[in-house]
């Protein structure tokens, strides 16, 4: 664990609180939103919007973070905003402040992306990247586990009062930006680019990256184009008989696999080789969702749900390491930022085709349909190109 530094545990720990503070509202935003008045269209757009802001501006900020040379500043500030929207959204009930509140969280999101997975990448050698971003995810999926957790346990003593949460998750947000405070910017800083950072000026770098980066992103966004949002499977739990409080429970039950294997995943990761990794976690996805369309069955259901964690801590970390370890330090918060832009506006057309399959042809064609797809992006990454990831190599 000597590979785990002090930067890493710290900014591992701030992510922790982080998402425990998002995840405890998660199940319960859109309960809360239609006990205000709100349609589930307007919660639609709502999340569409949000989603589409975080998305954009994580390649801003990250190609931000490059030009000035400065990590540290944009973690600490992406994290306070998203702390500090979580006790804004319930003090008015208005469409326009909510849709300002959603997005301050989405936006801080976007900010601090890009230049925490830098960071946490300058941490790493080209041999413990796996490790690395592995240990993080694992920390930040554990919040995924804890904040339903408390909001079940709350909700249980104190039935439907929804906005005290919001209030009650603006706590672990607290100590998240307390504990931002103790990540340092490195000594050795990136060389300073005097130019200016338009909001769309990480497109750019597209064009100047290496072939082997948009070979790379081209599969990744390929899948994420099939990868629909978890909530059409949580839906399929809920069609195949399961309670609400099952939904809930098999949805922290998958949070729960992922936070424990996406460490050691990122570890066996550096021996194999990414793409193996990757490849492995992908091929899983698509077992999960050909046995979602054709499955009814509770405990296979669950079953599968576990599946569907190991899938996630096999591919999520390891897919930016993987872009970190092909691509230029002085870029590297820019490349993480440019995907994970793309890979936020791909996410919102993966989720409204799944949802027009749903409403046309049924949930089974929607999750058989995301399989056969899946498949042919595990084609792509077998045979259209070498496995740069096993070789280990971090240009400078």
């Amino acid at each position: 664990m000597k590979y785990i530094t002090k930067t890493v545990w710290t900014l591992s720990l701030v992510s922790l609180f982080m998402d425990t503070a998002g995840e405890m509202l998660y199940p319960i935003m859109p309960i809360y939103l239609k006990t205000i008045g709100f349609s589930v269209l307007f919660i639609g757009v709502l999340e569409g919007m949000a989603e589409a802001t975080a998305g954009l501006s994580k390649g801003y900020f990250g190609k931000l973070s490059d030009n000035t040379g400065k990590r540290v500043p944009f973690v600490q500030f992406g994290y306070a905003l998203s702390a500090i929207s979580k006790p804004l959204m319930v003090m008015f009930a208005f469409p326009l402040w909510i849709f300002f509140s959603r997005s301050l969280d989405r936006l801080g999101k976007g900010i601090r992306t890009g230049a925490r997975d830098a960071i946490l990448s300058d941490e790493a050698t080209a041999e413990t990247k796996g490790k690395i971003f592995g240990f993080h995810r694992s920390m930040d999926t554990l919040g995924a586990v804890l904040g339903p957790t408390l909001a079940i346990c709350y909700l249980y003593f104190y039935p439907q009062n929804y906005r005290a949460l919001f209030f009650i998750a603006f706590l672990p947000g607290v100590l998240a930006i307390i504990a931002s405070l103790f990540i340092k910017e490195k000594a050795e800083k990136i060389i300073k680019v005097k130019k200016t950072t338009s909001f769309l000026s990480f497109l750019s770098y597209w064009k100047e990256s290496s072939p082997d980066y948009r070979k790379l992103v081209i599969g990744l966004l390929s899948f994420t184009l099939f990868n629909s949002s978890d909530v059409f499977l949580l839906l399929k739990a809920k069609q195949a008989g399961l309670t609400d409080t099952m939904v809930i429970g098999v949805y922290i039950f998958y949070n729960l696999i992922y936070a424990l294997f996406a460490f050691p995943l990122g570890g066996i990761a550096d021996k194999i080789g990414l793409k193996k990794m990757y490849l492995l976690g992908i091929s899983i996805f698509a077992i999960v969702y050909f046995g979602m369309g054709i499955s009814n069955n509770e405990y296979v259901i669950v079953g599968l749900f576990f599946l569907y964690g190991i899938y996630a801590a096999a591919t999520e970390g390891v897919s930016k390491a993987w872009i970190s370890n092909i691509s230029d330090k002085k870029d590297t918060a820019t490349a993480i930022g440019t995907y994970t832009a793309f890979q936020s506006v791909f996410t919102l057309i993966a989720s409204s085709l799944a949802g027009l399959i749903w409403f046309q042809f049924g949930a089974n064609a929607t999750f058989l349909i995301t399989g056969a797809a899946t498949l042919i992006v595990v084609f792509y990454f077998m045979f259209s190109f070498e496995d740069t990831s096993d070789k280990n190599v971090v240009l400078m």
